[in-house]
């Protein structure tokens, strides 16, 4: 009884190991090494001018509330 329980479970185990396993080493360390990459040009530069567009609108939005402070001031606390 005990040996056919074991040959139920090399069986899979052995599978795995010869099918399964290099293949999900290789797809595991071709990511591993995309992502040590880093960006390419092309991403960096939208990263940056994503970042700079960031910087704008953060400067338009305190001006705005400094527009809405001065002119209405109780306005954050109507919402």
């Amino acid at each position: 009884m005990d040996e056919a329980i074991l040959g139920l479970l090399i069986t899979p185990i052995v599978l795995f190991m010869i099918l399964v396993a290099p293949i999900w080493l290789i797809l595991h360390y071709r990511s591993k090494k995309r992502i040590g990459q880093g960006l390419s040009q092309e991403e960096h530069a939208a990263l940056e001018d994503l970042a700079r567009k960031a910087d704008t609108m953060a400067d338009r939005i305190k001006t705005l509330e400094a527009i809405l402070d001065s002119e209405a001031p109780q306005w954050r606390n109507r919402a």
